[in-house]
């Protein structure tokens, strides 16, 4: 979800890559809803592992909750975003993780001195 709202937001002027490092199997049906109710579609994405060349190449490396099995490179700016799981939740729960998400992205949009496009 949160990649879905920077590459909306930052107009393609950022390159994101979303991963983990136990990706799911598919993209979660009931988020992904969610963020259609936001005009953002994600549905055609598909859970990927990170990779170090991924993480080497990056600016910023957000992670949500992966503790110790995230790749950490000095140099590198790293942000942990607590947030709650939108595995198995309803979608009255999952509307505020998305709109948390959402203000996040924002947020670390205007850090990176990028106007959002909408």
């Amino acid at each position: 979800m949160a990649a879905g709202f920077m590459q909306l937001l930052a107009g393609g002027r950022v390159e994101v890559f979303s991963g983990g490092s136990e990706p799911a199997q598919e993209i979660n049906h009931a988020a992904a809803q969610a963020m259609l109710e936001k005009g953002i579609n994600i549905t055609e994405e598909i859970p990927r592992p990170w990779s170090d060349e991924i993480v080497r190449a990056a600016d910023v490396v957000v992670t949500m909750g992966c503790g110790d099995a995230c790749p950490i490179y000095p140099g590198k700016r790293y942000l942990d975003w607590e947030v709650d799981d939108p595995a198995d939740r309803t979608m009255e729960e999952i509307r505020p993780i998305r709109d948390d998400l959402e203000q996040r992205v924002r947020g670390l949009l205007a850090d990176l001195d990028i106007e959002p496009v909408s």
